[in-house]
C-alpha cells in the first residue's frame, strides 16, 4: 500500500526575523541499470498504446422522479523561573477577554487540531461580523422523511432563559495608557463595584443593562504607588436582542464562567490542570477541557459543549536548550525549536517560534515605550514579579501575524525559554506506537462516559457560586442534560458488483470480507505490469507478486504476468534509472515499485517520475508488508488500488439520478514551496460514479480560488461531454475547508463566478441546474443514542441542532468502534436542482460508499476525498500537476 503522510501542512510558515531589524519588542508582549527477470508467457514483445477502461454495464433502473415541493406564493504549568508575589492576580467578576465570534474546532480526541484558514479554506477573510442566510426562500421544509426514527442525544444545553433585554455598550478609556488587559480589569472592577453590579469588560469595551449616569463617566483609583489612574466610560451604542453581537455577549459570558470554575484559558479553549493526566514514560501530560458556544438553532439557544484535550509538556525549551547545548549543537537546538508552539505560563499566551538569537540572553537590554533601557531579567521582575534564573541562555523570537501587527503588536516577540512550557507531539512523538496508543486510550472518549462527562460539567457549572450569581443577575439559567430529539437513519445501501451481483453493506456500512469474492465492477487488464525491487528482496517480491495473482482471480480479474526488475540497491537514482529503462524499452501499463522504508524523497522521486514525467500509474510498497500477518488483506487492497489506477472500479451503488455530474475540491500547502498550494478537483463522468476525471493547479495563497473552480468546471464539462455525448443536466458540487467566516466570500465570489461561466459558455438562460454544497469535518457537535452509543451509520439529523437561516444536515456516514462518532456538516449555499432535502440527503450518503481505499463509508463525499487525496499527493510529492494521461485514472489513491 502507499505510505501514508504526516499529515496537511501545519501552521504558519517558518521565518526568522527580517534583515537589518533594529528594534525589539517588550518580551511576550501583543508580536537512484535494470536487470531483468524473464518469465514465460509474457506478452512485453512490443510496445502497446494506452489502454482505454471499457465502459461498465449501465444497471437497469429507472431513475426516479426527484421533484422538491415549492412554496406557495403569498494555564498554569511552572518553567524555571520563581514567582516573586501574587502579580496582577486579582478576583474580578463578570470579565472576559475579547475572543470575537467563537469559531468551530476539530474532531474528538485529537489532542491538537490544527487546520486553520487553511488548507483548503479562503485565507485571510474571517468576515464573521453577520449572520449569513443560505436558506433558500422557495424551500418549505429542509427535513426529509426517509429512513427510520431514531431517539438521539446531542451535546447541546438548553438555555431555558435568557433576558431579552438591551445592552449598552461603553468605550473604556485609561489615563495614563495601560497595555495589560487583566490589570485593566482589575482597576476597572475597583472602580465599577458600587456603580453597577453586572457587566461584561474585554478590555476596551464594557457591555451592561444598566444605563450610566453621567456620560460620559470618569472614575479614579489609586495605585499602590500612590499615582492615579483616571477611567473615562463613554456610551458608544447599544444592542438590541437578535443583534450578532448580542450572541457574542452570551459566549463571553459562557467563557466568564469557565473561568470562575478555575479552567485556565489556553488559545481558544478553557482546560482544567486539576485534572491532568500524565504520561511519565513519555514527559507529556493532558490537560481535559471544553469548547462552549452559544448559538440560535432552530426553536431556541443552545449552548453546545464538547470536550477538547491539550498535549502539554512536562519539560520547557530550557531543558530542551540544555539537552542540545551537551552536543554542542546550536543548530540541534534551531531545528527543533523553531515551528514549535509553546506557552508562556506567566501570560498563558500560545506563540510559534520563527527564530533563536544566540546574541541575546537575558542580561541584553531593550528601550520601553517611555524611552528607559531595562534589562529582559528586570523587566520579568517589574511586570511579572518572576526572577529568571538562568542568565546565559539564548533568547527565542517569535514573528506576530500581520493581523495581529495591525491591532498594534510589535512584528517581533522576545521568549525566554526557561519561561515556555512547550506543547502539542513532535514529529518523533507521533511516529511513536506506543505514545499515540496511550494518549488515544485517554482522548478517546465513548458516548457513555461523554455524556456523563458533559453532565457533570453542568452540574459543576451550577455548584459554582459565582457563575450562579453571574447567570442570575443576567436572568439565564442552563439545563442540567443534554438536549434530546429524533433523527432518521437510512437503510443499508445495496453494493454493486460485475454482473450486477448485489450484496448489502450491512448495519455497520462495510463490506471488507464480502468484496474477495465479488467480481469487480469494471475490471481493467494490465497486459504489462512492471516490478521494481531491489534485489535482496526478489525472492519475497516474487512470492507477493503471486499472491496478488491469487486475490485478482478472486475477483474474476486478470493483472497478467508481472515481469520483475532488479535493482543493484535501493538509492532512489536506481529506482530512477529503472524506471526510465522500463518504460522506454517497454511501455508498461503500471510500475510497482518495493522500497524498504517510508522515506519521503525516494517516495517523492519515484512519484515526479511516473506521474509528471512519463504519465505512467504507479504503486509504491513497503517490503515489510510482505510478511506481516495481514499480507492477504494487503494485497488486497493493492489489488483494489491498481485496478483503479488503470481505469477500473471495484463496486458501485445504485445512483437514481441519470447526466448528474458530482464535483469535489480541496487544497494542500506545498511543502517546498512558501506561499503556494494546490487545488486538487475531481470530477465524475458516469452515472455510477466510478469514472472520473481529475485535475490539479497551482495558485499563491493571496490568489482568489473561484477563477481556478470554474475554470474546472469547464474543462469537467466538456470532458463529461467527450465520454457521454452530452453536457451534464445537473452539477453537484461538494467544496470542502470553507468556515463561517468564509461563507459569505464563497457566495458573493466562487458560486457566482461559476454560475457566470457556466452560463456564457455552456448553458443558457435557465437551463444550469446546480448545487453547492460546503462539507464541513471539523465540527464540534456529537450524537449519541438514547442508551449511551453511537448512532449508526445513514443517520441524519436535519432539525432542532440545525441553524434556522441555513438548508444545513448532519449525517453519520461510518461505524466507530472506539471512542464517539463525529457527524460531517452539510451546508447548502446554492441550489435550482429542484431535488427535495430528503433526495440531496441520499445522494450524499450514497457517495460516501464510493472510495476506493476502504471497503466501507468514509465521512465526506468520496469526490472530497479524492480532492484530497489529489491535492496533497500534488503538494506533498510532486510540486506540480501530473501528465495529462493521467486525467481520467485513480493515479493517487
Amino acid at each position: 500500500m502507499e505510505p501514508r503522510g504526516k499529515g496537511r501542512a501545519r501552521g504558519r510558515a517558518r521565518g526568522g526575523p527580517p534583515q537589518g531589524a533594529e528594534t525589539l519588542s517588550a518580551p511576550g508582549t501583543s508580536q537512484a541499470t535494470a536487470q531483468k527477470r524473464i518469465r514465460p508467457g509474457d506478452p512485453w514483445s512490443r510496445p502497446m498504446g494506452p489502454q482505454q477502461p471499457p465502459n461498465p454495464a449501465l444497471q437497469a433502473q429507472a431513475p426516479t422522479q426527484w421533484v422538491r415541493p415549492q412554496m406557495p406564493t403569498p494555564t498554569a504549568s511552572v518553567g524555571r523561573g520563581t514567582r516573586l508575589g501574587g502579580g496582577d492576580a486579582h478576583q474580578m467578576p463578570m470579565e472576559v477577554e475579547h475572543e470575537g465570534a467563537v469559531r468551530a474546532g476539530g474532531d474528538s480526541g485529537n489532542t491538537a487540531q490544527v487546520r486553520g484558514g487553511g488548507n483548503g479554506g479562503v485565507r485571510g477573510r474571517n468576515l464573521r461580523s453577520e449572520i449569513i442566510h443560505t436558506r433558500p426562500k422557495d424551500l418549505v421544509t429542509k427535513q426529509g422523511t426517509a429512513g427510520s426514527s431514531i431517539n438521539l442525544i446531542s451535546n447541546y444545553f438548553e438555555i431555558i432563559q435568557a433576558g431579552k433585554f438591551v445592552l449598552q455598550q461603553y468605550r473604556v478609556d485609561y489615563n495614563p495608557e495601560i497595555d495589560h488587559t487583566p490589570k485593566k480589569k482589575w482597576l476597572l472592577h475597583q472602580a465599577m463595584r458600587e456603580v453597577v453590579k453586572g457587566y461584561l469588560f474585554d478590555g476596551t469595551v464594557l457591555y451592561t443593562t444598566a444605563h450610566l449616569q453621567p456620560d460620559p463617566m470618569e472614575k479614579f483609583v489609586d495605585l499602590e504607588n500612590g499615582e492615579k489612574v483616571r477611567i473615562t466610560l463613554r456610551s458608544v451604542g447599544e444592542l438590541k436582542w437578535g443583534d450578532f453581537h448580542y450572541i457574542q455577549v452570551f459566549n463571553r459570558l459562557v467563557r466568564n464562567l469557565l473561568e470562575f470554575m478555575d479552567l485556565k484559558k489556553i488559545q481558544d479553549n478553557y482546560f482544567d490542570p486539576q485534572l491532568k493526566e500524565t504520561i511519565p514514560d513519555h514527559q507529556l501530560e493532558l490537560w481535559p477541557g471544553f469548547f462552549t458556544s452559544i448559538r440560535q438553532h432552530e426553536g431556541q439557544l443552545l449552548l453546545n459543549c464538547e470536550l477538547k484535550f491539550k498535549v502539554m509538556r512536562m519539560d520547557n525549551c530550557y531543558d530542551m536548550f540544555l539537552e542540545c547545548r551537551s552536543s554542542r549543537n546550536r543548530q540541534e537546538f534551531q531545528s527543533r525549536i523553531i515551528g514549535s508552539i509553546v506557552l508562556t505560563y506567566y501570560n498563558n499566551k500560545t506563540y510559534r517560534i520563527d527564530d533563536v538569537d544566540f546574541n541575546l540572553t537575558p542580561s541584553s537590554t531593550f528601550k520601553l515605550k517611555d524611552g528607559r533601557e531595562i534589562t529582559f531579567a528586570q523587566y520579568y521582575i517589574e511586570k511579572y514579579n518572576i526572577r529568571i534564573q538562568a542568565m546565559n541562555q539564548p533568547l527565542l523570537i517569535s514573528r506576530s501575524k500581520p493581523k495581529e501587527i495591525r491591532s498594534g503588536m510589535p512584528e517581533l516577540v522576545i521568549l525566554v525559554p526557561e519561561l515556555c512550557t512547550l506543547t502539542g507531539l513532535t514529529d518523533r512523538q507521533r511516529e511513536n506506537f506506543q505514545l499515540m496508543r496511550a494518549m488515544g486510550d485517554k482522548t478517546r472518549v465513548g458516548p457513555a462516559q461523554r455524556i456523563r462527562k458533559l453532565e457533570e460539567f453542568s452540574s459543576r457549572l451550577r455548584r459554582c457560586p459565582k457563575a450562579v450569581e453571574q447567570l442570575k443577575s443576567w436572568d439565564m439559567k442552563l439545563a442540567d442534560t443534554l438536549i434530546r430529539f429524533k433523527g432518521r437513519v437510512m437503510p443499508p445501501e445495496a453494493i454493486l458488483g460485475g454482473n450486477n451481483v448485489k450484496l448489502s453493506s450491512g448495519p455497520n456500512a462495510e463490506w471488507t470480507r464480502e468484496l474477495r469474492s465479488l467480481q469487480m465492477f469494471s475490471a481493467v487488464k494490465i497486459p504489462k505490469f512492471a516490478v521494481v525491487c531491489p534485489g535482496k528482496f526478489a525472492n519475497q517480491c516474487s512470492d507477493f507478486v503471486q499472491m496478488l495473482q491469487r486475490v485478482s482471480r478472486g475477483f474474476q480479474w486478470d493483472i497478467g504476468q508481472p515481469r520483475i526488475f532488479d535493482i543493484p540497491d535501493d538509492r532512489a537514482n536506481s529506482y530512477l534509472e529503472c524506471i526510465e529503462s522500463v518504460i522506454t524499452k517497454n511501455n508498461p501499463n503500471m510500475i510497482m515499485c518495493i522500497v524498504p522504508n517510508n522515506s519521503a524523497d525516494r517516495y517523492s522521486a519515484i512519484k515526479k517520475k511516473c506521474c509528471v514525467d512519463r504519465g505512467v500509474p504507479s504503486q509504491v510498497v513497503l517490503s515489510k508488508q510482505f510478511s506481516s500477518k495481514g499480507a492477504m488483506s494487503i494485497a488486497t487492497k493493492i489489488a483494489i488500488q491498481l485496478n483503479c489506477k488503470v481505469g477500473g472500479a471495484p463496486w458501485s451503488v445504485i445512483m437514481p439520478l441519470s447526466n448528474l455530474m458530482v464535483v469535489g475540491y480541496d487544497v494542500c500547502r506545498d511543502t517546498t514551496k512558501k506561499g503556494k498550494s494546490f487545488a486538487g478537483m475531481v470530477a465524475s463522468l458516469n452515472k455510477q460514479m466510478t469514472r472520473y476525471f481529475n485535475l490539479t493547479s497551482e495558485h499563491s495563497l493571496e490568489e482568489e480560488l473561484s477563477e481556478n473552480i470554474a475554470a474546472f468546471l469547464i474543462l469537467a464539462c466538456h470532458k463529461y461531454k467527450e465520454v457521454n455525448g452530452t453536457f451534464p443536466e445537473r452539477i453537484l458540487i461538494y467544496r470542502d475547508g470553507v468556515g463561517d467566516g468564509q461563507m459569505a466570500y464563497v457566495i458573493e465570489h466562487e458560486v457566482e463566478n461559476i454560475k457566470k461561466k457556466l452560463t456564457k459558455e455552456i448553458y443558457t438562460g435557465d437551463n444550469l441546474r446546480f448545487t453547492f454544497v460546503v462539507v464541513s469535518k471539523r465540527i464540534n457537535t456529537r450524537f449519541f443514542t438514547q442508551d449511551g452509543k453511537n448512532p449508526p451509520p445513514g443517520t441524519v439529523v436535519d432539525d432542532v441542532v440545525t441553524l434556522p437561516q441555513r438548508y444545513d444536515f448532519f449525517i453519520v456516514s461510518q461505524c466507530v468502534n472506539q471512542g464517539s462518532v463525529s457527524p460531517t456538516s452539510y451546508n447548502v449555499i446554492s441550489d435550482n436542482m429542484g431535488l427535495p432535502p430528503e433526495k440531496l440527503q441520499i445522494l450524499t450518503y450514497k457517495m460516501c460508499h464510493l472510495y476506493y481505499n476502504w471497503c466501507g463509508t468514509v465521512r465526506v463525499p468520496a469526490v472530497c476525498q479524492y480532492a484530497h487525496k489529489l491535492a496533497f499527493l500534488t503538494a506533498q510529492s510532486l510540486h506540480r500537476p501530473a501528465n495529462r494521461a493521467l486525467e481520467t485514472v485513480l493515479y493517487y489513491l
